[in-house]
């Protein structure tokens, strides 16, 4: 019996120039790949993305197929230019034209200085839209500033709110920053592709993505008068709410609504609670937030976290136990969902892989990418001949280091 075919990714038809290093920029075509995008990821001749170099298994970065670099590099083509080198330049300028999005996360000038920047690749297409990543914006007192991760943290405010009293200023455990930068980079072009007439210069700082991110934090300064504070586990717009200790691992609880409340202190054993005055209300459970946590660790620590979920979700109550990276991913809720993707191939790695996907489903189905991450320059040659270079003209860029 005839199937109608699957519809077209919502990115189809679309060409990525990925021009890109190391997190935030290939995070950003990470996202476009996986939405249908076809992406070109540019790479320095020889060497290529920093990421190649870096990850946790010395072997495969010393292969120029780091972990870091597999993360986030599935489905997209690689071909290597010398971007100071006239013909290297050329290269680009054809591929410009054919190009729906360029990204780029150089620091700000360096593409203008190489005579590749939006002004003059706007010439040779002008529907381009050119997307640049960088630190802290394309201009302003900070924008020749090199930009990592934990520099846009530190700056940004992130690292004085997290952590508690006696911990802060705490880096948040995974690069926050760079992440949330691509995935304002992705959102940004996607509204761009969708403008008619096409064709826009986008600049993307990392450190405006985050404070963009912390909104009730940043707001609760601005209109409330209230400097932000380290609160560690504990949420501070309500009480009970936060970690607290069980049997063999944490867990969180996030009793925010009063018959929440009511139902975890019943549940818990712990009725004589609500009658208390120093709990009466949800000021009240805020100011005394910290006795009212011991109270409840006296129950709480007899049985394990994840039963203590299970109950208290059954009840309304919204919980879940502190677990790991490890067991989340093997967890039925991820596992079940083609969260992550396998490749048995991937070039320059010698055991099947597993990435992760993009954070959402169209229609029931997972957005997904059908190659693994490219060895260093493997699609030059076959992107050299569609955009017309002969064969001899391929060997001699190549000879030549352009390629």
């Amino acid at each position: 019996m005839a199937t109608d075919a699957a519809p077209p990714a919502p990115l189809a038809g679309v060409r990525v120039l990925d021009l890109t290093n190391v997190l935030a920029g290939p995070f950003a075509c990470h996202q476009l790949a996986h939405l249908g995008a076809e992406v070109i990821k540019v790479e320095a001749v020889g060497h290529g993305d920093l990421a190649r170099n870096l990850g946790s298994d010395p072997d495969l970065s010393a292969r120029g197929m780091g972990i870091s670099f597999l993360a986030q590099n599935a489905g997209k083509r690689s071909l290597t230019l010398n971007l100071k080198d006239p013909r290297g330049k050329e290269v680009l300028q054809r591929l410009v034209t054919q190009a729906d999005v360029l990204v780029e996360n150089f620091r700000p000038g360096v593409m203008d200085r190489l005579g590749l920047g939006y002004a003059a690749l706007k010439a040779d297409n002008p529907r381009l839209i050119y997307c640049a990543i960088s630190g802290f914006g394309q201009d302003g007192p900070w924008a020749d500033r090199p930009a990592y991760d934990q520099i846009v943290q530190g700056a940004s405010g992130v690292m004085s709110i997290t952590g508690d009293q006696d911990s802060a200023p705490l880096r948040v455990g995974y690069p926050l920053a760079d992440t949330v930068g691509g995935l304002t980079a992705a959102m940004t072009i996607c509204a761009a592709l969708n403008a008619r007439p096409r064709g826009a210069f986008i600049d993307v700082s990392m450190l405006e993505s985050v404070l963009a991110t912390m909104g009730w934090v940043v707001s609760n300064h601005l209109i409330g008068g209230v400097a932000p504070q380290p609160q560690g586990n504990e949420n501070p717009t309500s009480a009970p709410s936060g970690t607290f200790r069980c049997a063999d691992a944490p867990i969180n609880i996030a009793a925010n609504k009063n018959e929440q409340w009511q139902a975890l202190a019943r549940h818990l054993g712990r009725a004589d609670l609500l009658e208390h005055p120093d709990f009466a209300t949800r000021e009240d459970r805020k100011r005394n937030r910290l006795r009212l946590r011991d109270a409840l660790e006296t129950v709480l620590t007899t049985r394990p976290a994840r039963d203590w979920a299970d109950e208290l979700n059954a009840l309304g109550v919204p919980a879940g136990a502190v677990m790991t990276v490890p067991d989340m991913l093997a967890h039925p809720q991820v596992a079940g969902r083609g969260f992550l993707a396998r490749f048995d191939d991937a070039p320059g790695v010698d055991r099947p892989i597993d990435v992760v996907r993009i954070g959402a489903m169209i229609d029931g189905q997972r957005p997904s990418v059908e190659t693994p991450p490219p060895a260093l320059g493997q699609d030059t040659d076959a992107i050299l001949s569609d955009l017309g270079y002969a064969g001899d003209e391929i060997a001699q860029l190549r000879g030549e280091g352009v390629i």
